[in-house]
């Protein structure tokens, strides 16, 4: 998703992390983080190079998110084992979101992108 947003010839590196004081539940068909004092959200990181990327990613996330400073701990044993970074916060009511669980690769499934969903499976066995 990220490169097609950011409109990239390749797939961006990404690093798999986590973050703390979120948590990550269901804004219809859509994740969304909300504040969670003591809970961890796993995911991977990627290092926005430029301010229009920034704003690229911000507009794909629409006004029912806004980026907010996080700390990022990396999980792949490498250095920088930790960054401070931004991840995308629902914004909205609470009241919308529900209970449940993001799978990426299902998502990508529904929305008709079998070739990501098999590059998500590759990427998860080379792990």
């Amino acid at each position: 998703m990220i490169a097609e947003i950011l409109e990239f010839a390749e797939e961006p590196k990404l690093r798999p992390a986590r973050i703390l004081g979120y948590e990550c539940k269901m804004w219809g068909q859509y994740p969304a983080l909300h504040d969670s004092p003591g809970s961890v959200v796993e995911g991977a990181a990627y290092h926005v190079r430029t301010t229009q990327d920034a704003e690229r990613l911000a507009a794909y996330e629409t006004a029912n998110y806004c980026a907010e400073p996080c700390l990022i701990r990396y999980t792949d044993g490498k250095e920088p084992s930790e960054d401070l970074g931004y991840t995308f916060k629902f914004v909205g009511s609470l009241s919308e979101l529900s209970e449940g669980e993001f799978d990426l690769k299902v998502w990508l499934r529904r929305m008709g992108r079998q070739a990501a969903a098999d590059k998500l499976d590759a990427a998860r066995d080379e792990m």
